[in-house]
């Protein structure tokens, strides 16, 4: 049986249809039970009704805190069961509950370096052109109960050249990222990942 993941987004979607799209080539064995966004107005809800997936928005905003939002959050996920949490530009810090080890995210950045509380999106490029880095990439981890900090479970580099701007940079993160976040999920279909510790195993 394919494995069956939630998506949760909070904009365009992108990494919503690049996960489309490597299912549709057979290199994704997944089904998308849902995909939720904390934004009523993210365009990648449209993208999810258009392939006829359930959408929701579950708007952070119309929720008086954080507990009250995940709340709500999990009563969708609760009347449409994963096997996989799929973060896709998710800016709203979710309650894992029944989740914890069955969610992923990805950061466009080599954690730890440039992650944590506030660095998401053009943040991250921002700070990384301005600290003259060399080297930037993606991260794919696991999620836990803070922001970036979860056990790693693919993580590439992407050079950072002298000429760069921030588009040419987030550019060629963003192509990476297509590249890696599909290869994580298929490795959970697949069963080849064993957490131990701080410690993600490929297996086979």
């Amino acid at each position: 049986m394919p494995l069956r993941i939630s998506v949760l987004l909070s904009g365009s979607g992108t990494s919503l249809e690049n996960l489309f799209e490597h299912r549709d080539k057979g290199q994704l064995d997944v089904e998308f039970a849902s995909v939720i966004s904390s934004k009523a107005s993210a365009f990648g809800l449209e993208r999810a009704r258009r392939r006829g997936v359930p959408a929701y928005a579950v708007p952070r905003k119309s929720h008086r805190d954080e507990r009250d939002f995940n709340d709500a959050l999990h009563q969708v996920l609760d009347e449409n069961p994963a096997d996989l949490l799929v973060l896709a530009g998710f800016l709203s810090k979710i309650e894992l509950r029944g989740y914890n080890g069955r969610a992923m995210n990805t950061h466009p950045a080599l954690i730890p370096s440039f992650s944590g509380t506030g660095f998401y999106g053009d943040r991250v490029h921002r700070a990384v052109l301005e600290a003259g880095v060399k080297l930037s990439g993606v991260t794919v981890h696991f999620c836990d109960e803070e922001y970036d900090t979860g056990p790693i479970i693919l993580q590439e580099s992407v050079p950072v050249l002298d000429d760069d701007s921030l588009e040419t940079l987030r550019t060629r993160i963003q192509a990476k990222e297509r590249e890696l976040y599909p290869r994580a999920i298929q490795l959970y279909a697949q069963d080849r990942l064993r957490v131990e510790g701080r410690l993600v195993r490929v297996l086979g």
